[in-house]
């Protein structure tokens, strides 16, 4: 989650020279995939080791959970603060391209040791 967190900065920055508004936007969406992540992660692997059932209810839980907290978010900053819509794909874009990026990286130099 820290490297997607550090794309969504970047992301950020990037948008900065549009306006704080579009900064934002562009943090709010990375955020809403970030936490979403760790909400999931959390339930899906925060009970221990159970049978296949429980786990598989957990994770499908889970999923909801993270998708859940991503469209809050972005319903929330498109209505209530009335936040560029561009920078806020933008920032869910590059948090949920950069975790498959950062593993694939992260495999390939495990196998190569």
């Amino acid at each position: 989650m820290a490297y997607q967190a550090a794309a969504v900065v970047l992301v950020a920055l990037v948008f900065l020279s549009q306006g704080l508004a579009a900064a934002i936007a562009a943090l709010l969406g990375g955020a809403g995939v970030v936490l979403g992540s760790a909400l999931a992660a959390h339930v899906a692997l925060g009970g221990g080791v159970v049978a296949a059932r429980p786990a598989l209810i957990r994770l499908v839980l889970a999923a909801g959970l993270k998708w859940l907290v991503v469209i809050t978010i972005f319903a929330l900053a498109l209505g209530v603060g009335r936040l560029p819509p561009l920078p806020l794909l933008a920032g869910l874009a590059v948090a949920l391209v950069a975790y498959p990026l950062v593993l694939n990286f992260s495999v390939r130099v495990e196998r190569e040791r």
